[in-house]
């Protein structure tokens, strides 16, 4: 899907016709185009305004005049009908030509480059059948999209700023990227950094409540895996889930598998009122713990993977049934070992009936174990990342194997920093001490993909893991982490250090959490070449059209 202004567009009722060509575009255009939705451009007085633009790197640009209804052109005269009403209009190829003209005016005036990109202008007509035959004297018909190209705009739009564009000089991504910078407005300084944040953590907080009303959906049933891509909300609305059913009388426990997704939970739940509070939150492993086994120790990965959670099974089945569970909710369920499903379901008080609701993406799964779920779920899917700036949801769009709608604003542009990748660490540090000119401490963070930074390392072994992920909650200074550790969670602004991994079969589901984690500010540091073997084209390509560090 390409970068789309604005995200969502509110449509007047009497402009589906352009609505139905933005949509067609929208659903047919690469990732790495840019589509913009009526451009408004004043000139020395005069308005004008294109219904459609498209930034296509690779190609140019092209501007698109839409009529709606039934459109003809008589002796050179051109008519709209809508039911029996017809009247006269303005030529719609003068008016695509015009407009092209004024944008590239417009944009000599705020770069070099892009007024020598190659540029075409085109009219679409979505209700009126354009035969293959005709021909205007000012419009070829392959700068024409009619009723029956709608299907393949896309490809009437590349020929024909391929074929019958004026200028000499492709777009590429930067200059794709300069144009969306050209007509939003640029982002200097440390007020407007912290305005665009503030105005796009408030975006998220609507839009996450607005997701929450699809949990209606889920009253009447008892067992889901809710699928969706990073950033689609999983973790929130997991998080409800448990809330809602334990309004609503029932004993519910609230799993995932790692720390600080767990804490995190914790500490939300203790904002809600008691009655609304799960019997349990937080961690696994720590549920047999609190039931009575023996703690074990942090390097024996036989007690983890095998040994306690057969103990839970075995627990579950001597505690009296007012401790078991009614229903159970997991998020991030791809964590979950194949031999733990069995001794969870022992844990609810009716194993055959009793609710289960499991919310996981199968591309972070990070860790070194495989597992399918035990019983057949009923499956929901989550089509919208609502977390991430646009320009950071693209970043790691190609990785995710799910085509999701972005609907945060464009942000600021991702940054890049090559390195070689023992020096990813040090390159880190230095982007977080340029980023403290804009952030605040709190709003950062800097995870690694290879081995720990000193800072964490240090906290963990001072204060123990609770006081290390508090601290990371309490937003006061910058935060040092590792991807493993950070599924579920978020900041404003992180700083990924790309300095290795430790089992390549992994590599690319670690890169798409850490790229994915930023809500408003993504740094990369670290090689190229590396991080495109493991994330492939697509990430190879964003990286090299970001803002280098």
């Amino acid at each position: 899907m390409p970068r789309c202004y604005p995200p969502d567009p509110d449509w007047p009722v009497d402009r589906h016709g352009e609505r139905a060509v933005f949509e067609a575009l929208r659903n047919q255009l690469p990732e790495d185009c840019a589509l913009f939705s009526s451009v408004a451009l004043t000139e020395r007085g005069q308005e004008r305004e294109i219904d459609i633009l498209v930034g296509w790197p690779g190609h140019g640009i092209a501007v698109i005049e839409v009529k709606g209804g039934s459109v003809s052109c008589e002796q050179r005269q051109w008519w709209q009908s809508s039911g029996t009403q017809k009247h006269k209009i303005q030529s719609p190829v003068t008016q695509a030509q015009d407009a092209k003209h004024a944008l590239l005016r417009f944009l000599s005036r705020s770069s070099t480059i892009l007024p020598k990109v190659r540029a075409a202008h085109l009219v679409a007509f979505p209700y009126t059948t354009v035969g293959k035959n005709w021909q205007a004297p000012d419009c070829p018909r392959a700068m024409a999209i009619g009723q029956g190209e709608l299907k393949s705009a896309a490809a009437t739009v590349q020929r024909a700023i391929d074929n019958e564009g004026k200028g000499f000089q492709p777009l590429d991504d930067a200059g794709c990227l300069s144009l969306e910078t050209a007509l939003e407005g640029t982002l200097p300084g440390q007020a407007s950094l912290l305005t665009v944040a503030e105005e796009h953590e408030h975006r998220v907080d609507q839009m996450t409540r607005d997701q929450l009303k699809m949990l209606d959906y889920l009253r009447h049933m008892r067992r889901v895996a809710v699928t969706g891509g990073a950033g689609t909300g999983k973790t929130w609305l997991a998080a409800e889930q448990a809330r809602r059913l334990t309004k609503s009388g029932e004993r519910v426990a609230l799993l995932c598998y790692s720390r600080g997704l767990a804490r995190f939970m914790q500490r939300l739940a203790d904002t809600w009122p008691v009655k609304e509070r799960p019997a349990f939150v937080g961690l696994f492993h720590q549920l047999p713990i609190e039931w009575g086994a023996p703690p074990g120790d942090d390097d024996d990965s036989d007690y983890w993977e095998r040994r306690l959670p057969l103990t839970l099974g075995e627990l579950a089945l001597q505690r009296p049934e007012a401790d078991r569970f009614d229903s159970i909710v997991i998020d991030e369920a791809q964590d979950f070992g194949e031999l733990w499903w069995p001794p969870l379901l022992s844990c609810l008080r009716d194993p055959a009936q009793g609710g289960l609701f499991f919310f996981l993406d199968e591309a972070q799964r990070v860790f070194a174990r495989q597992s399918e779920l035990p019983i057949a779920l009923q499956p929901l899917a989550l089509g919208e990342n609502i977390r991430n700036t646009k320009n950071v949801a693209q970043t790691f769009a190609s990785l995710s194997g799910e085509r999701l709608r972005f609907r945060g604003l464009a942000g600021p542009p991702v940054r890049f920093a090559q390195c070689a990748t023992d020096d990813a660490l040090y390159a880190a540090d230095d982007q977080v001490e340029q980023l403290l000119d804009d952030w605040e401490p709190g709003q950062i963070a800097l995870l690694t993909t290879g081995r720990r930074h000193g800072e964490q390392v240090n906290e963990v072994e001072l204060g123990g893991y609770q006081r290390y992920w508090d601290s990371f909650f309490e937003e006061r200074d910058v935060f040092y982490g590792h991807v493993l550790g950070f599924k579920g969670l978020e900041r404003p602004v992180i700083v990924l250090a790309v300095n290795g991994f430790r089992e390549l079969d992994r590599a690319k589901e670690m890169l798409y959490v850490g790229l994915s984690r930023a809500r408003t500010q993504l740094v990369v540091c670290g090689d190229l070449e590396l991080i495109a073997k493991v994330g492939g084209e697509g990430v190879r390509r964003r990286l090299m059209s970001a803002e280098q560090g």
